[in-house]
């Protein structure tokens, strides 16, 4: 699934992450809104690192520790925003 989800690296064959890159810290802070948003919605809640210009997701399946076919699912989503 991985080559389904634009720019997302697996870890460890264990979690997802991505680093998203912004102009200023206030679009990194808008683009964790909405991120925190989507998860709200999923039921599915992401590790979020963000600063000044960027904003780090993390995502695995906390229940199996590991991954599932959900977790591509909201990469996919967070991609879409």
């Amino acid at each position: 699934l991985l080559s389904q989800v634009n720019g997302w690296e697996v870890i460890k064959e264990h979690h997802l992450s991505k680093v998203y890159k912004f102009a200023n810290f206030r679009e990194a802070q808008a683009f964790v809104d909405r991120v925190g948003k989507l998860a709200e919605e999923q039921g599915h809640h992401p590790d979020i690192c963000f600063g000044w210009g960027r904003a780090e997701i993390t995502i695995w399946t906390h229940k199996i520790d590991g991954l599932t076919e959900s977790d591509f699912t909201l990469a996919a989503k967070i991609y879409e925003l």
